[in-house]
């Protein structure tokens, strides 16, 4: 059996034990669409009392929010298994993980694809299509590309921080969570344009963590407000790769942790 195979096994009986409990799981997807509901909520306030942030309207800044949150939610159902590593150091699973004749970054992500993350996804696409709708943005060929790569760049970026996280366990034994802010923090973030921090802020967002590449650039373009901001056009067609570039990155940190692990002992 091959690596996707398997992948899709393992994914098969997550989803068989987490449906053994169906009101547990529906209860839990709805926790999970109340409390974004909520969140959005907060910035539909923002907006009611002053109208607009800079030059960026409720409808614009929906955009920004309804994909970061649908990146994130996949992200985080896919990753459950490098988010919980503090826990499989502790025991001793992770020594299990390692006499099994497959990589352990597949056994990982085959830990559990966390079905209650929908409450979290479902909202961010009623929200961006809201977006679209309002500002008349059409599914032509160039919007579609530039959505797609920024889902699939930002998804990326998320999973790579997690396992950065994960990775830095083999030395912790304790996950750190500073890391949140780079992964609860960077969804923070993310829903709104980047234009509105600081200098520094923005440096590090998109040169140390390329959060902005993934989820801001390719939005101007959607936006047709990258002239105003002079973004070269072409960058936020490629600027999503970045995700990408990032989790490869981090897998090969990954590797060299698993190099340093020196076990639980008995």
């Amino acid at each position: 059996m091959n690596n996707f195979f398997l992948y899709l096994r393992y994914i098969s009986i997550s989803l068989k034990s987490q449906m053994q409990y169906k009101v547990s799981f529906l209860l839990q997807v709805l926790g999970q669409l109340l409390g974004t509901v909520v969140e959005f909520f907060g910035i539909w306030a923002l907006f009611s009392r002053f109208n607009n942030i800079g030059t960026w309207t409720l409808s614009e800044v929906a955009l920004f929010y309804g994909m970061v949150n649908i990146s994130f939610a996949c992200a985080d159902a896919l990753g459950r298994g490098f988010d919980s590593f503090g826990r499989i150091i502790k025991n001793g699973d992770f020594d299990r993980l390692l006499l099994r004749p497959r990589s352990t970054v597949l056994q990982l992500l085959g830990t559990e694809l966390t079905l209650k993350r929908l409450g979290r996804l479902f909202q961010g696409i009623a929200v961006m299509w809201w977006s679209l709708s309002t500002l008349h943005i059409s599914f032509s060929i160039k919007i579609l590309w530039l959505l797609g790569t920024s889902l699939i760049g930002a998804i990326a970026l998320f999973l790579g921080i997690v396992i950065v996280q994960a990775t830095i366990t083999f030395w912790t034994i304790e996950s750190l969570e500073i890391m949140n802010i780079l992964t609860y923090g960077g969804v923070e973030t993310a829903q709104y344009p980047f234009s509105i921090y600081t200098k520094w802020f923005q440096r590090f967002f998109t040169y140390f963590i390329p959060l902005a590449c993934v989820s801001y650039f390719p939005l101007l373009a959607v936006l047709e407000k990258q002239d105003i901001f002079s973004v070269p056009s072409w960058f936020c067609y490629v600027s999503p790769m970045a995700g990408i570039l990032f989790l490869i990155v981090a897998l090969q940190v990954w590797k060299l942790g698993e190099r340093y692990y020196c076990s639980t002992g008995s």
